[in-house]
């Protein structure tokens, strides 16, 4: 049962890696005010943001985080999706991805995963 609740978890925070995706492209979309920049800013997000995970975050990335920066980045990166959609009119679903955000990190936290 516990395996499954960990594996579970893990695909949690898969999602929710997706999720920061989607919301810097609503952000994207939301902020701009004609559809070239609109578009370019729904593009270009996402670019940077993967950019970013790929460098720090993946789990085959060139220079993971670990320890005290893994958190850092972690916070980041989360933080980074909840201002997002803050920012695109959601805030409903901005304190819902953190509080499963958060929830996630603990159990993640506390089953070492």
């Amino acid at each position: 049962m516990l395996s499954s609740l960990k594996s579970l978890n893990l695909l949690v925070m898969f999602l929710l890696e997706l999720a920061v995706y989607a919301a810097v492209v609503l952000w994207g979309i939301a902020v701009g005010d004609r559809w070239p920049v609109e578009a370019a800013l729904a593009v270009g997000a996402p670019v940077v943001m993967m950019t970013a995970w790929a460098l720090f975050g993946s789990p085959r990335a060139a220079h993971p985080a670990r320890g005290s920066r893994r958190v850092v980045l972690e916070v980041l990166w989360f933080g980074a999706d909840a201002a997002a959609l803050a920012a695109s009119g959601r805030p409903r679903w901005a304190v819902a991805f953190g509080g499963v955000y958060l929830v996630n990190a603990a159990l993640r936290r506390l089953w070492k995963q």
